[in-house]
């Protein structure tokens, strides 16, 4: 038994305790070398000058019983229960007290339990109680997240005109429109405009205006009564607005806001052989670069973002279906293969669940499989799970609410309509509702609570058509159509809209991409790929993992 042991069995029995520490009413007895080994306060307390032996009773105003009760009972056993509840509290105490151990508790905690409520309280306790790793963690959610932390977080509207300027400023400060950036410093401002209109000019000098459209300038902006009696913002709407008429290109040059993520197009199949190109795609710039290449080419693979790496898994390399499964490390721009999977598997389908990825169907280049596999990148072990009710390859697989969706692809017998759904729970595969007819090489993913499947071949032809699946109700509707038809192509969500790129049309290969927005159920295009691509992964990764290469 260690000596802490032995002192907390004592001091719970009040015996051989040399000091009383007391918070309002409450009294705890304590010995005073055990709390002289956990912090340098109480060593400085108990040692110095000012404290004698003979003195017992040590009174702390500065913190609440429980947090005292927390505190002393980490001296003593050397853990503690940091709670949602009493974190910032309890981070506040041991910072008081110097009690490091608890300090590096609830900064792990927190860090762990980011919200769009309380990042903002976490950010500014971190930077007042010296925690520099949990501050920066803090003000990066804050920058991801700003269009919903301003208007959920009460604490914003608390911020000083100085840290909202430091948060407008960064290029990584994510929000879709620069707009949502103007309309939180109005709302800024609309929460004590006596003392904060003066600041507007300030803040709007963060505003970046050119990247607003010239008819939200000319139609909010310009006529927002705190910017009209504003000469110096004026000033600046009138060269911006000036600039945007002005200007010959695309867009006038100026910082574009960094995305929180980017979109990765991984290999595939271009001038009729697989590739190992890798190209991403930036949302604010509306912009295609080259990215580092794969290991090895592959095509009709696919790919998943789990733990900071990306994964790729089977495929085509012109000669051989593979069964091999290689990872990207974002961080180093390193590959390294994994271990590989129990079959084959070509114009297969992943998804990553509970920190595992699953592996369904697909085509060994004589059979189309009805099994599936879970990789579980700790063990670094494939293992098989239940098969699926079908054999299928090129179907649509999408991950939802815990359960896995596998819906159409092609069998022995052609395009399948059937649907079914695996819950890892109960390890089986249940038939969903199925589709209205068969199909394959469609995209598919988990979009706004619901399973979208996209396009793919069917009648010899391809389709643009979209049908969104319910889980609630296991029924099929319509949804708008894409504005090309394609299939073989890379699908993703990014920024809660739902883009499409590349794949095969009458034959040929395409570039160009679209993306749907489910709030005015419209496709819109954006920038085309630099090449004609079919069969490759279209990934979401985090813009600061993948920077960080």
């Amino acid at each position: 038994m260690s000596s802490n042991m032995i002192f907390n069995k004592l001091r719970l029995k009040g015996l051989l305790c040399n000091a009383v520490i007391r918070v309002d009413s409450v009294e705890f007895k304590v010995h005073r070398i055990v709390l002289c080994n956990c912090s340098p306060y109480f060593r400085r307390l108990f040692c110095g000058k000012s404290s004698t032996s003979e003195q017992q009773v040590y009174s702390f105003p500065q913190v609440s019983p429980n947090i005292m009760s927390l505190i002393v009972e980490y001296a003593y056993t050397g853990s503690v229960v940091v709670t949602e509840e009493n974190a910032l509290e309890l981070l506040a105490g041991a910072d008081h007290f110097a009690v490091k151990g608890v300090t590096q508790a609830c900064c792990v905690f927190l860090a762990q339990h980011f919200s769009l409520k309380n990042c903002i309280d976490i950010w500014m306790m971190a930077d007042f109680h010296r925690c520099p790793e949990l501050r920066l963690k803090a003000f990066l959610y804050i920058l991801r997240h700003f269009e919903e932390v301003a208007i959920f977080s009460v604490t914003f509207l608390r911020l000083s005109v100085q840290q909202l300027a430091g948060l407008l400023e960064e290029d990584e400060l994510s929000v879709r429109q620069e707009s949502a950036v103007f309309e939180a410093v109005l709302r800024w401002i609309d929460h004590a405009p006596g003392e904060r209109q003066g600041h507007l000019a300030t803040l709007l000098s963060k505003v970046r205006l050119l990247l607003m459209p010239g008819q939200y300038l000319i139609d909010t902006v310009s006529t927002n009564a705190v910017v009209l009696a504003s000469c110096p913002c004026m000033t600046m709407l009138i060269q911006a607005m000036n600039t945007l008429r002005e200007s010959n290109m695309e867009r006038p040059l100026t910082r574009p806001r960094q995305p929180s993520a980017v979109l990765l197009a991984i290999g595939g199949w271009e001038n009729n052989f697989p590739t190992d190109r890798i190209d991403s795609y930036d949302v604010r710039a509306d912009c295609w670069e080259r990215a580092n290449n794969m290991e090895d080419p592959r095509a009709f693979h696919d790919c998943v973002f789990l733990g900071g790496f990306l994964y790729c898994v089977g495929g085509y390399d012109g000669v051989r279906h593979l069964r091999t499964v290689q990872k990207l490390n974002l961080a180093t721009q390193t590959w390294q293969e994994v271990q590989s999977m129990t079959v084959p598997r070509s114009r297969v389908n992943v998804v990553a669940l509970n920190g595992c990825i699953y592996a369904m169907g697909g085509c060994n280049g004589v059979r189309k499989h009805r099994t599936a596999e879970r990789y579980q990148p700790d063990a670094n072990q494939w293992d098989l799970i239940a098969p699926m009710r079908e054999r299928r390859s090129d179907a649509v697989t999408a991950m939802l609410h815990g359960k896995v969706y596998v819906c159409g692809g092609l069998n022995p017998n052609g395009p399948l309509s059937t649907a079914e759904c695996y819950n890892p729970q109960s390890h089986l595969w249940n038939l969903i509702a199925p589709m209205e007819m068969g199909f394959y090489a469609a995209g598919g993913v988990a979009y706004k609570d619901k399973i979208y499947v996209v396009g793919g071949y069917k009648g010899g032809s391809p389709t643009s058509r979209v049908l969104a699946y319910d889980p609630l109700s296991n029924q099929w509707s319509a949804v708008n159509p894409m504005i090309n038809p394609r299939f073989s192509f890379g699908i993703a969500v990014l920024e809660d809209r739902l883009y499409v790129a590349g794949g095969f049309n009458n034959g040929n290969t395409i570039c160009n991409v679209e993306r749907y927005d489910e709030n005015t159920n419209s496709w819109q295009t954006v920038r085309d790929m630099e090449t004609l691509r079919a069969g490759f992964s279209l990934c979401v990764v985090e813009r600061n993992a993948y920077a960080a290469a």
